[in-house]
């Protein structure tokens, strides 16, 4: 199984393949700021569901350049390929986000809600499109 990270400031969402790795499902949010925690949080994701690769959003500017995100993006991958052993594949995210506001704009999703849901969604988009790009 494969899980998508949409790695965030202080929210970080979770999505989670199905075993045959064809869709992506929204798993969780963990809200936390402190990179380790978060680090260590994943790193207990990936062995309770027993997953096999880590699928982290790549955060580039629109012109394809690395920023200060993409950079801590970077560092994140090193350490859970650290913690767990297993392989993380860096995956743009261009507009992941915004596609994820834009679904909650059409099932009308608003408030804390909104907020506890689109790192999740957005994490799926980020898996999904790496599961379709790997078939």
């Amino acid at each position: 199984m494969v899980l998508g990270v949409d790695f965030g400031d202080s929210r970080t969402g979770y999505a989670i393949s199905d075993s045959l790795e064809l869709m992506a499902h929204t798993l969780e949010v963990f809200h936390e700021k402190n990179f380790n925690k978060v680090a260590e949080h994943t790193a207990t994701i990936v062995a309770e569901k027993n997953i096999d690769t880590i699928v982290l959003g790549f955060p580039k500017n629109m012109n394809g350049t690395i920023g200060d995100r993409g950079k801590k993006s970077q560092r994140m991958a090193k350490t859970l390929k650290e913690l767990t052993g297993k392989p993380v594949i860096l995956w743009d995210e261009r507009l992941t986000t915004v596609s994820a506001h834009n679904l909650m704009n059409e099932t009308n999703v608003r408030g804390q809600k909104r907020k506890d849901t689109v790192d999740q969604v957005a994490a799926a988009f980020i898996l999904q499109s790496y599961l379709d790009n790997k078939r």
